[in-house]
């Protein structure tokens, strides 16, 4: 077979670019907003209240846009979306700049960057399975990349963020997001002409009613793919706990051993440095490999380790060691989830079911921020980073236990001479196996979607 024209895979290429280019500044003022208010306030609580700020809105839009999105048009809806976000972030920096950036002002403005990146990366998930298929790139291959893009940019903007903000202040740092959003909006906007326009519907599909009913039908799918439920609710936990260090409990653990923004900003470099490796690797073994030792396996190990290193170590170098075994580990599980979700949802629901499954799966991270910020003032960062490390363990061991998780497996191929066979699942509820109490782009140790 010949190869596909790189003409047909520039709408891939290019809804990559834009995806690397925002989270590189994503990443950076990851960084630097929570060092703004945590250097201004001292608070480890108001901290957490920030990061809760935006990603209740962002978790909200991801659950209720979907429909919106369809109706809109996934291309419009992220070049919009992104748009806005650019705008409101860069009136943290003017506001800044003359002095009016009060706490409750940068609350309100890191909830409408929330909200609006919310319906952004709702239309972004649906656009990357239309663009792989145009280029006839595989499945597992696109999912690979779009992780290996997010981790190479946290590889990238958290070491420079933590050298920028010392050298120029948050502010700057929080000005450069905003230009990453505004120039991934107009590579989408220049590439993706075709791609992702709104589909004639029906007259019944508008209004309320319309709306009410295009996400029951999303939700519904979610409801009757047990696999894909609990995945969800396996990934929501992980990102509980994982929002909770990275926001709050790490932060304030470098301030207290080692006092400076440049660590912390080379941990979270490190991670993304051992994430982009993990996911070549799962790229390159996960054919080979099976899906649910290849998830079961990485989720266990790519995770609670990071918690108990904090807890034993006090200077640098064996948090840094552990940080990059545990992220290669982690991230080779991301081609494998986000391979299963697109072959088991139907085409006609990608951006509602997707939009339901990233909102559920991410449920607990404005929760995270919070819980581990008021954890950590009233008994100190080691006895939340040892409760956290604890329940993390037993978060991801449903993957060995319960049945239901043999259904993470690629589809047989057909013999030559059969005919076509049937697809994974019809666009409605698909009944599956029982699922226990087993359970996260998706996560920060697994984001795919």
């Amino acid at each position: 077979m010949t190869a596909p024209s790189p003409r047909r895979r520039a709408p891939y290429a290019a809804l990559m670019s834009s995806y690397f280019i925002s989270m590189l500044g994503t990443s950076m003022s990851q960084l630097a907003i929570p060092w703004m208010v945590l250097t201004s306030t001292g608070s480890a609580s108001k901290t957490g209240l920030v990061a809760f700020a935006e990603m209740a809105p962002y978790v909200m839009a991801q659950a209720l846009a979907g429909p919106l999105v369809d109706r809109f048009g996934l291309r419009r809806s992220f070049v919009v979306g992104n748009i806005l976000a650019g705008l409101a972030t860069a009136a943290i920096p003017a506001f800044y700049a003359i002095d009016h950036l009060s706490f409750a002002v940068l609350i309100v403005l890191v909830a409408i960057i929330g909200l609006v990146r919310g319906a952004a990366d709702c239309a972004n998930s649906a656009l990357l399975p239309a663009t792989a298929t145009i280029g006839q790139i595989p499945l597992e291959r696109a999912a690979g990349l779009n992780t290996s893009a997010n981790r190479t940019a946290i590889l990238l903007g958290a070491p420079a963020a933590g050298l920028l903000v010392t050298l120029f202040g948050s502010p700057f740092v929080v000005l450069l997001d905003a230009i990453t959003f505004l120039i991934g909006a107009a590579l989408v906007a220049i590439y993706l002409r075709h791609v992702g326009e709104p589909a004639p519907a029906p007259a019944e599909t508008g209004g309320i009613r319309g709306y009410g009913r295009g996400l029951a039908e999303g939700l519904r799918f979610v409801r009757g793919d047990r696999l894909i439920l609990g995945v969800i609710i396996m990934v929501a936990l992980m990102n509980l706990i994982d929002q909770g260090l990275s926001e709050v409990m790490l932060p304030v653990w470098v301030r207290q051993e080692l006092h400076s923004a440049s660590a912390l900003g080379l941990i979270t470099g490190i991670f993304g440095l051992g994430s982009v490796a993990g996911n070549l690797i799962g790229a390159w073994l996960g054919p080979r490999l099976p899906r649910r030792t290849a998830y079961a396996v990485g989720s266990l190990f790519g995770g609670a380790p990071r918690f108990f290193i904090l807890v034993l170590a006090s200077t640098l170098s064996p948090v840094l060691a552990v940080e990059l075994s545990t992220a290669i580990i982690g991230g080779s599980i991301n081609s494998v989830i986000g391979a299963t979700f697109y072959e088991r949802i139907p085409e006609n629901l990608r951006a509602r079911v997707l939009g339901v499954i990233r909102a559920s799966a991410w449920v607990g991270i404005p929760f995270g921020a919070l819980f581990a910020g008021a954890a950590t003032e009233a008994f100190g960062v080691r006895a939340a980073l040892i409760v956290s490390g604890v329940a993390y363990t037993l978060i991801t061991l449903p993957p060995f236990i319960f049945p239901v998780w043999r259904q993470m497996r690629r589809p047989d191929p057909a013999p030559a001479s059969a005919p076509a066979p049937r697809p994974a699942l019809a666009p409605g509820p698909t009944p599956t196996a029982a699922l226990g109490p087993a359970s996260s782009d998706l996560s920060q140790t697994a984001d795919s979607v």
